[in-house]
């Protein structure tokens, strides 16, 4: 499970105009329309072209349910990909986005300072730099490890350092044991 990826999938997913299709049958009409065939939906949802096929006809309604998992997972994927690029890019452009967590934080910073690493819960807007900084690494493939580490460097840079009001000299920040992460747009 990747806490950070579908957390961002997640915020994005609250600005959908409509409510994906919840029918197995309906579902699978979806997937064979956005990839043009049976067969390349078959090969997605690794079972066979005629079971498909029979979805798309309604033969079977009742999918077993690690398939019904795997098919609400890529329906969820591809619906409404406009949306979800309005979505992004106001984020990345206007808006930002705000992270609320639960997790473990510290920081690198000159001998003298209290740099304990401590639980904390924070809830920060963050600039539009740092969304779109987000959504590019996400949208490139981009690790847990990865996501985790800009949204680090973020919450350094707004919630520690206050945009560069204080605590200058702050090297690292670490941000790890998440126990809650939640995006918001």
């Amino acid at each position: 499970m990747s806490m950070f990826a579908d957390g961002l999938d997640a915020a994005v997913e609250k600005a959908f105009t409509r409510p994906a299709p919840r029918r197995a049958g309906t579902q699978m009409r979806y997937l064979v329309k956005q990839l043009g065939g049976t067969k390349p939906v078959a090969q997605l949802l690794r079972v066979s072209q005629r079971t498909v096929e029979r979805y798309v006809k309604n033969q079977i309604k009742k999918p077993r349910p690690d398939l019904a998992a795997r098919l609400e997972r890529e329906v969820r994927k591809r619906w409404q990909p406009q949306v979800r690029a309005k979505a992004r890019a106001r984020a990345a452009t206007t808006d930002g986005i705000v992270i609320d967590t639960r997790a473990r934080l510290g920081y690198t910073a000159p001998i003298g300072s209290t740099d304990q690493d401590r639980v904390r819960h924070l809830t920060v807007a963050l600039s539009p730099q740092h969304a779109a900084r987000l959504f590019d690494a996400h949208q490139a493939g981009a690790g847990d490890q990865q996501l985790q580490q800009i949204a680090a460097e973020a919450l350094r840079e707004v919630y520690f350092q206050d945009n560069g009001r204080r605590a200058g000299s702050l090297e690292e920040v670490r941000f790890t044991d998440v126990e809650h992460l939640e995006f918001e747009l």
